[in-house]
């Protein structure tokens, strides 16, 4: 089949689905991943913070795929941040994944209260991008503060920003200013999982009545309507599991559309509780990493 895309700022294409290996632990990894590839998934979205990207270099390898048959997509995390730190960065990513060239290198978040190493690691990605070694270059978890004072400090527009979308938690004025500016909005935990209420009550999108009765409806599971939620909204979406049936689930949302009316009810469910950190709150402090060479 072919995988509907998305096109960036910079004319790359991306597939609208990736697989996601966030928290999914490195013994279970390459044979996730390759059970993605098998299903017909052709972007995996990975970081140096998730601790697998070797993982993902091997079940690429084992694939059997060439190289340009999969869209990869990496991070930086804070801890690497800074003009030439970020560019190690990025040969300690290769290396792991066993590559030369990445699809989509991002900032993993804003580190606010040191900015200015936030913008030398930008620059970073500006010089990779600039030498090939990278397609396109984004972010993540970026507040629109934090994009104005990026975008005010370097030259490249991001062509992502990932960023925590859920039917509970939709931060439409972010997304709203992303799309104002060309940026893609890439949903991490676009099935929410287990989520926060207002009450600091936990409850499962899964198990809400509103997406289970829009799911019977087109005899699909909640699981695959959140996700075809996100892509007739226009965001591209990295779903993740490491269970065959539901990585195939997963990807089997592109033969089916929901109404405008159904899309409102979905949008009608967000309250507002973020389920990941504030991104405000991110520290070196708090949240240091050392990422290894190899």
């Amino acid at each position: 089949m072919t995988i509907p895309t998305f096109t960036l700022n910079n004319d790359v294409v991306m597939p609208a689905v990736g697989f996601g290996v966030f928290q999914t632990a490195p013994e279970a990894t390459a044979s996730a991943v390759e059970e993605a590839l098998r299903v017909g998934y052709r972007h995996v979205d990975t970081a140096a913070a998730y601790g697998n990207e070797r993982e993902v270099g091997e079940a690429l390898r084992r694939s059997g795929l060439s190289r340009d048959e999969v869209f990869l997509e990496t991070k930086v995390w804070i801890t690497d941040y800074g003009y030439e730190k970020t560019l190690h960065a990025f040969d300690k990513a290769v290396g792991k994944l066993g590559v030369e060239q990445l699809d989509l290198l991002i900032l993993h978040q804003a580190l606010p209260g040191e900015f200015a190493l936030t913008v030398q690691a930008y620059r970073a990605l500006e010089k990779l991008y600039a030498d090939g070694k990278v397609r396109a270059v984004g972010v993540s978890n970026f507040m629109p503060e934090h994009l104005d004072r990026l975008l005010a400090e370097t030259e490249l527009v991001p062509a992502v920003d990932q960023i925590e979308v859920h039917p509970y938690f939709r931060q439409s004025e972010l997304m709203a200013y992303d799309v104002e500016r060309g940026i893609l909005n890439q949903a991490w935990s676009p099935i929410g999982g287990i989520t926060f209420y207002g009450d600091g009550s936990k409850g499962s999108t899964l198990q809400d009545p509103v997406i289970g009765d829009i799911a019977a409806a087109h005899g699909k599971t909640p699981a695959q309507v959140m996700l075809r939620w996100h892509l007739q909204q226009g965001r591209q979406v990295i779903p993740k599991s490491v269970t065959p049936a539901r990585i195939a689930e997963n990807f089997q949302v592109f033969d089916f559309d929901l109404t405008v009316d159904q899309l409102a009810s979905i949008d009608s469910l967000d309250t507002g509780i973020r389920g990941g950190p504030e991104p405000e709150d991110i520290t070196r402090a708090n949240f240091a990493i050392d990422i290894p060479e190899a």
